[in-house]
């Protein structure tokens, strides 16, 4: 089979500004990327059919016969039986959603609605990430998914610290190179997945449903709650819960965050704290791209989504439901808007201005060099698309 993951325009929207820098096959829900989940479970390459100025850095492999696969639903065993035995000329549906079908092109729902045969998924086997809560919702019975698949016929490596305290230590696994000192692991209520050549510093704490990426750092006196992901190479101290940080972002030190999703090339400053919940326990309301305005979220708690290379100065203080776009360089007292558009630059108090691209890319460049990588070329078409939709006021 040759798998290609489609996206819905609508769910792309909704996602933003998370997707503005990726597919949304590319999303970290549980220890996996998307796609990475669909490629353990198939055993298969797959590739990602998106909005054109992502598919240089995200190209589409297309062959005479293809399974397209909606990249906003999650694998499922159930899921993934009936596309091992899809047929061309028929469509897995979730109600009115096309999850599955087979065909040498990308085909659209109206041309899908003629198909002979469609194969609904019961609601009990759809998991699915089509608005931006949907991630923090789902990370926790993600992680156990992943630590499932990942873990399985393995033998984790041992934790030989004698001042470390673990409960239930058969819910741990820990990669090779995995540095633990004098921290407390509490897997009882879920796994905890240390990936390789992490570092857990003294005193930290860790409660699962966890993944703590392959060299990533949790430090020393955090508290990471349960359904959090630490992405790789990411760095993360303070109090979070039930959020996940994508990769190569750094959080180090004191501050609450739940309830978030952080992009890629973040920095959150020392004592930046994200509201998760309102004082009245209403429902949290956050702004959507596809209504281009404020929407109901259902939600009680949910804390704040930043798109890739952005910053937050310190004592930075985030609304209860803020979106913040990409290369965003946030700072100052009281808190900030509950939107702050991409390549944004300044604070609610001193007022908000522009960020100059090439600022913007000269300190992504100084950011980057310290981890001795390079922002490539396709990346920077990427930002360079996403400046001048900026200028429209689209992102």
């Amino acid at each position: 089979m040759n798998i290609i993951l489609f996206e819905d325009l609508d769910f792309r929207n909704h996602l933003k500004p998370l997707t503005l820098t990726r597919p949304i096959g590319m999303l970290r829900v549980g220890i996996l990327t998307i796609k990475e989940k669909w490629e353990n479970r198939l055993n298969l390459s797959v590739s990602l059919d998106t909005e054109e100025y992502l598919q240089t850095k995200y190209p589409l492999i297309l062959k005479e016969e293809n399974v397209f696969i909606n990249s906003s639903f999650l694998p499922t065993p159930a899921l993934i039986d009936l596309i091992k035995n899809l047929k061309p000329g028929q469509v897995i549906a979730s109600g009115l959603e096309i999850v599955a079908y087979i065909s040498d092109a990308r085909k659209s729902a109206q041309e899908l609605g003629k198909a002979p045969e469609i194969i609904e998924l019961e609601p009990e086997d759809t998991f699915s990430i089509k608005h931006l809560p949907d991630l923090f919702l789902n990370n926790g019975s993600q992680i156990e998914a992943d630590f499932k698949l990942i873990t399985a016929g393995r033998t984790s490596q041992e934790i030989t610290d004698p001042y470390t305290k673990v409960y239930s230590q058969e819910n741990i696994f820990l990669e090779e190179g995995v540095n633990i000192k004098a921290a407390v692991i509490n897997a009882e209520e879920g796994p905890v997945y240390i990936g390789k050549d992490a570092v857990i510093q003294e005193g930290a704490v860790i409660i699962g449903p966890v993944s703590i990426g392959p060299e990533a750092k949790v430090a020393y006196g955090a508290k990471i709650r349960q359904n959090t992901t630490l992405g790789p190479v990411c760095r993360v101290g303070g109090e979070v819960g039930n959020t996940i940080f994508h990769a190569y972002t750094n959080k180090a030190h004191d501050g609450f965050l739940g309830n978030s999703y952080i992009g890629e090339w973040c920095n959150l400053g020392a004592n930046t704290n994200a509201s998760n919940l309102k004082n009245d326990y209403s429902e949290v309301k956050l702004y959507d791209y596809h209504t281009d305005g404020m929407t109901p979220t259902g939600e009680t708690f949910c804390g704040t989504f930043m798109g890739d290379y952005s910053k937050a100065g310190i004592s930075t203080m985030f609304n209860t439901g803020s979106v913040v776009g990409v290369s965003c360089n946030v700072f100052g007292a009281g808190f900030q808007s509950k939107l702050i558009r991409s390549f944004t630059w300044g604070g609610a108090a001193e007022g908000y201005e522009p960020y100059r691209f090439e600022k913007a890319i000269e300190v992504i460049n100084a950011t980057m060099s310290r981890r001795k990588i390079e922002l490539s070329e396709e990346d920077l078409l990427i930002l360079s698309h996403i400046n001048e939709q900026k200028i429209t006021n689209e992102v």
